[in-house]
């Protein structure tokens, strides 16, 4: 199976359009037709229906294939050419959102305090985007983060061989509204909370918990955006439970302090059971002696 086929069928999937795939690729959409056509005759099946464009059984069971295989040989080239490539001083890192806590950001400031010349351009995406900027040479340095058991590592794609290393573990807490009834605890396990509403926000994917606990977690609302600040109003009006790393609520939320008992505010009661850290992880290519290097080094502590 040719790539630039593979690349053709999996745009028309994306786009449920030949005109549109035709428009993004740069080509006719006679070429693209052709395209198709070849892949499905070297397969000698129908990939996709034509009104509506929607791939059939077999391309749905090629997408699942195709987008990995595509990532592999992209991430081929990308690591070939780093290999040769010469050390630069302007650096792209790309993190998720919650990835960047306080350990992660000092350590950044004393990277760029050591080398006056080191310009660095932070990406905030999703993780899949992170492994894949990363492993395609869009960005020399990523960062990802996620629940995980202390010291297990992340959840992370297969994209071909990469370097992975833990920067930081910190508590987990359950973000409530501040008037909730069980504002006031010590601590909450999980396996209390299933009945509750929760969000269903990519910084806490529900499908998680309910591999950690079983069914239950009901979606309150479903937030497909990444901005904390967002998820603690949405928390405190009501919509939902989450959970967050202890460091993105402030100090007067956790249990205990006066702010506590602001009905309008979300506090954070630390999560006792299952044993679950929010963990970060650094993740980068084969580097060469140089600022990359350098960089790594002192993100990962």
């Amino acid at each position: 199976m040719d790539p630039h086929l593979l690349t053709t069928f999996v745009t028309v999937a994306r786009h449920g359009s030949f005109s549109a795939a035709a428009a993004e690729l740069g080509y006719t959409q006679s070429a693209v037709s052709q395209q198709i056509a070849a892949l499905e005759t070297d397969l000698g099946l129908p990939l996709l229906l034509r009104r509506p464009v929607e791939p059939t059984e077999a391309g749905r069971r090629l997408l699942e294939h195709a987008g990995p295989l595509l990532l592999r040989l992209r991430a081929a080239r990308a690591d070939v050419l780093r290999a040769a490539a010469r050390p630069g001083h302007r650096l792209r890192l790309a993190a998720t959102p919650l990835a960047v806590n306080p350990v992660v950001a000092a350590r950044l400031a004393r990277a760029r305090a050591g080398n006056a010349r080191l310009e660095v351009s932070l990406h905030t995406c999703g993780g899949d985007q992170v492994v894949a900027m990363v492993a395609e040479g869009r960005a020399e340095l990523g960062l990802a983060d996620g629940l995980a058991a202390p010291s297990d590592p992340l959840r992370l794609p297969d994209a071909g061989p990469m370097t992975t290393v833990g920067v930081s573990e910190e508590e987990l807490v359950v973000a409530l509204p501040a008037g909730h009834p069980l504002a006031g605890r010590a601590a909450l396990g999980l396996a209390d909370l299933v009945d509750a509403r929760w969000l269903q926000t990519p910084l806490c994917p529900l499908a998680r918990l309910r591999d950690l606990v079983g069914d239950g977690f009901p979606v309150g609302l479903d937030y497909h955006g990444d901005n904390v600040h967002t998820v603690l109003n949405l928390v405190a009006a009501d919509h939902g439970l989450t959970l967050l790393p202890a460091s993105t609520l402030p100090s007067a939320a956790l249990p205990g302090d006066a702010a506590a008992g602001d009905a309008a505010a979300a506090c954070g009661v630390p999560l006792a059971a299952p044993r679950l850290v929010h963990r970060v992880e650094l993740l980068h290519g084969a580097l060469p002696p140089g600022p990359a290097a350098d960089l790594a080094a002192v993100l990962s502590g």
